[in-house]
């Protein structure tokens, strides 16, 4: 490795992430204690250097090109990977401590994850939890977090899947609702029920019902006249007071107040989906989120509902 390459531009790649953050070259270098023409001149190196404009620049503000945006996310992560080095050669990540950022869904977070926050917590006093509750997308590098529980497997590569576990579900109905309008006894037999549906807020549109059929798994579209978005309990709870019949997870059926709700169909049951614990690529991995990670697997791959 270049020692001097380093020495040189260490300064100056700082100096780039604070002015992508600021989006401000004149409130760069306030935070930073220099002058605004060292920022301009330090930007105007790294770019001479690449051949590429890290900045589109107007008269009243700046903001990252496209190559500026690929380039702030590698530098990030290495000034992450440089401070975690230093910190645990001084013994500062031999014990989990700092604050801990995660983001869950509304479902898995009440009924799988809250649990383990609990249990981590206990074990580990000196982590400061923040979780955010929410079917919503996040930007790890944007929103500062540490890890998020998604549904699925993650489709960007700069992230990393830990699977937590295959979820069953089943349709679920109250018994005043089956005693009214009957138990449906076949797939065909849904399109006379009124059937909830909740609305992905990534593509404004149902989600999907899933079965086993003749030894295969099936996805169908039903039609219906029940759609709830934002909260997807609200459809288990709208269920659970004798609006209709619910598709959701077996652990979501087993919380007790929703003990009113029976199964319907079985004979169609043994579709799942799959929830994953998601994190940043990290050749060191900080010990508060490594901690929570390796819980969280372990608890979540014990459960049985």
């Amino acid at each position: 490795m270049d020692r001097k390459f380093y020495s040189n531009n260490l300064g100056s790649i700082q100096i780039f992430c604070k002015s992508a953050e600021l989006e401000s070259f004149s409130a760069t270098a306030i935070a930073l204690g220099i002058t605004p023409a060292a920022v301009s001149r330090s930007i105007a190196r790294i770019e001479s250097r690449m051949g590429v404009r890290l900045f589109a620049r107007s008269t009243r503000h700046i903001r990252l090109t496209d190559e500026g945006k690929l380039y702030y996310d590698e530098c990030i992560r290495a000034l992450q990977q440089l401070e975690a080095a230093e910190r645990l050669l001084t013994g500062g990540l031999n014990t989990p401590r700092g604050t801990l950022r995660i983001s869950v869904p509304t479902t898995y977070g009440h009924c799988r994850v809250m649990p383990v926050i609990h249990k981590y917590h206990q074990r580990y006093p000196d982590v400061a939890l923040e979780i955010n509750i929410s079917n919503r997308n996040i930007d790890f590098i944007e929103e500062g977090y540490d890890l998020a529980i998604r549904l699925g497997q993650p489709k960007d590569s700069r992230l990393i899947a830990r699977k937590l576990e295959d979820a069953q579900l089943g349709i679920y109905a109250a018994p005043e609702y089956l005693a009214q309008r009957g138990t449906p006894q076949t797939l065909d037999d849904l399109t006379q029920h009124d059937c909830i549906h909740f609305i992905m807020p990534a593509t404004g549109k149902p989600m999907h019902w899933t079965f086993h059929c003749d030894g295969e798994e099936i996805t169908l579209d039903i039609h219906s006249s029940i759609h709830i978005t934002g909260d997807v309990l609200g459809c288990i709870t709208y269920a659970a007071a004798g609006g209709g019949l619910v598709q959701t997870y077996d652990f979501i059926a087993a919380q007790k107040q929703y003990s009113n709700l029976v199964e319907v169909l079985t004979p169609y049951r043994g579709a799942s989906r799959s929830f994953s614990v998601l994190y940043p690529h990290a050749r060191i991995l900080a010990p508060k989120t490594r901690a929570f990670i390796d819980l969280l697997v372990e608890e979540c791959g014990n459960n049985k509902n």
